[in-house]
């Protein structure tokens, strides 16, 4: 049996590509919490935004501002559900690179396994012929070691 895994170079693709899959959905998660952080700051900002008016034009521009507010976080809104489509998109592929690495490592310890258990079996044909060596030698010799 060959002492080096067949698949090795196919498991060292499989983990760049779990860690270029990791990578993606870690940048997803970061969008989506960009994004959630602009949504809060946007809230704060139609809270705290002056809400008596001097004159009509002030008031006119105030409720401009409020529907132009309400209007973006609509669209965050919008763009967050579609943020959130990304980020179960990438947990999926990265689940999935992950299954096939994981396949492919367990092929790995397999073979590590078998390797080891040839080799152990290789060192005690090694000892039973030593073994068998020593007592023919020693029958042989006249010395019967019953």
């Amino acid at each position: 049996m060959k002492r080096t895994f067949a698949l090795a170079g196919l498991l060292r693709l499989r983990h760049l590509q779990q860690d270029q899959a990791a990578g993606d959905l870690a940048q997803a998660n970061a969008v989506v919490q960009a994004n959630a952080a602009r949504r809060a700051a946007t809230r704060a900002t139609l809270r705290h935004a002056p809400s008596l008016a001097s004159g009509a034009d002030t008031l006119s521009a105030i409720a401009s501002a409020r529907a132009s507010a309400h209007s973006m976080l609509a669209d965050m809104e919008a763009l967050g559900r579609n943020y959130q489509v990304a980020v179960g998109e990438a947990q999926v592929a990265f689940e999935a690179t992950r299954a096939d690495t994981v396949r492919l490592e367990k092929l790995e310890g397999r073979h590590g396994a078998l390797v080891a258990a040839n080799d152990l079996h290789r060192e005690q044909a090694i000892l039973d012929e030593i073994a068998s060596t020593g007592w023919h030698r020693n029958r042989g010799a006249g010395g019967d070691p019953r």
